[in-house]
């Protein structure tokens, strides 16, 4: 009996493994397209269910954040499969706390919470989940190997949003190995596309990771694997789930796997970021990815849902930008940058991470940048006040565009050219101070 149930276990973790691979595969094949007859949704003659996908950064002193949210559809029926990326900071409500960053859900509630938020902004039912400690991400990278990543541009800055204040991602473009270390760099490094090109990048990740864990030389890696994912992976899914879902993931493959993001426009509401997402589009789309068409009452129901969020966003919320799709692809600037005229200031999009402890300073820095004609991208608050000095990073060819802020600044070269990371430091004064 003690036997069959350590072999129980391994299968299960075996088929965890094949799960995290199976919601690689999802983030992976964006560009494979194969129409199919619409439905409408909800059709008893296809069996569709949902499975959100969270990476958590757990911490000691609490339960941590979901620093990656997604969610996988799958229609068991065609045989055909969806992924949908939430940006972490997706402005949602959560029940009992009112609006607030998605992210935040799992902090306040778990993974529960952060499902009934899921569940509220798309209009469907989460029938399972899947939870990731993303501080295992490195040990996991390393278990398998490492993988092979060609880096699209040059990628350098402190990250703001590190705990520790410690994490320097120095990245140089190129194809590359990587060990989870630096993997991990590659993953969480943004710029002035925010979230949209983080989720790009975290795609393309999840391709060399399934590139590298359907190699033959992965056999003798399946002990160590094995342990680091039994640590790090969470489920409410059984063995038969698991192991269901595996055998399906040749099948997805040849059907066309879609790859997407929540449609929305960034925008900032007292020195803090969000994602506004369009509620009619995203559920719109979430249906339209499996060849399916909303019913007449769930248009209705999106519509109302929308009418009431507008409703409800602060008079003083203030967008950044055009609305997206939800097309998450990296540019062609991303992938070369061979030009080296400089750019217009209204070419160039800017984050702005506010890294002094000053309240209310990375808006008075982006509305500078405003005036002098940059596209604001997202104003956030880093993690650390212990930045010293503020500093823009951009490209080589955009340097001298950034010359003559209205505040004291080293600019320094990183990221590609029609992008600039503004990080506000201590040194930093603010109007009429």
């Amino acid at each position: 009996m003690r036997k069959q149930r350590r072999s129980f276990r391994r299968v299960k973790w075996l088929g965890l493994i094949l799960v995290v691979i199976i919601a690689v595969v999802l983030g992976c094949y964006a560009g494979i397209n194969r129409k199919n007859p619409a439905h409408e949704i909800g059709d008893t003659d296809h069996e569709i269910i949902h499975v959100m996908i969270m990476g958590v950064d757990s911490r000691k002193d609490d339960v941590g954040r979901s620093d990656t949210l997604m969610v996988a559809s799958i229609d068991k029926t065609a045989e055909k499969a969806a992924l949908l990326s939430v940006p972490r900071d997706t402005r949602v409500a959560i029940d009992g706390h009112g609006y607030d960053k998605i992210n935040h859900a799992y902090a306040y509630g778990g993974h529960e919470l952060s499902q009934k938020s899921v569940e509220g902004l798309l209009g469907v039912p989460m029938d399972h989940y899947i939870i990731i400690d993303t501080k295992s991400f490195e040990r996991i990278i390393d278990a398998i190997g490492g993988v092979d990543i060609d880096v699209e541009k040059r990628m350098y800055y402190e990250d703001p949003w590190d705990d520790n204040g410690g994490l320097v991602i120095d990245l140089y473009p190129g194809e590359q190995h990587m060990d989870g270390k630096k993997a991990i760099q590659y993953v969480r490094y943004r710029d002035g596309e925010g979230d949209i090109g983080r989720i790009g990048r975290q795609q393309k990740f999840m391709k060399a990771c399934l590139a590298q864990v359907l190699t033959p030389e992965i056999l003798p890696h399946l002990p160590d694997i094995v342990k680091e994912v039994s640590s790090a992976v969470k489920t409410d899914m059984s063995v038969t789930e698991l192991l269901s879902f595996a055998k399906m993931m040749k099948t997805f493959q040849a059907n066309g796997l879609e790859a997407q993001m929540v449609p929305g426009q960034p925008a900032y509401h007292k020195d803090i970021s969000y994602w506004i997402p369009d509620i009619t589009d995203v559920r719109d789309l979430l249906a339209s990815e499996l060849g399916l068409t909303l019913t007449e009452a769930a248009e209705q129901e999106a519509q109302e849902a929308e009418d009431k969020y507008d409703a409800d966003l602060p008079k003083d919320l203030k967008m950044l930008a055009h609305k997206t799709s939800g097309g998450t692809k990296l540019t062609d600037q991303d992938k070369k940058d061979s030009d080296d005229e400089p750019m217009k200031p209204e070419e160039i999009a800017v984050m702005v991470i506010n890294s002094s402890g000053i309240d209310g300073a990375g808006a008075e820095v982006a509305a500078a940048l405003q005036r002098k004609g940059f596209i604001i991208s997202g104003v956030e608050t880093g993690k650390t006040s212990s930045n010293p000095t503020t500093t823009i990073t951009t490209s080589t060819r955009n340097t001298d565009v950034f010359y003559g802020m209205p505040f004291a600044c080293v600019i320094r070269d990183g990221g590609s050219s029609n992008q600039a990371v503004v990080n506000i430091g201590r040194d930093y004064h603010k109007k009429g101070k």
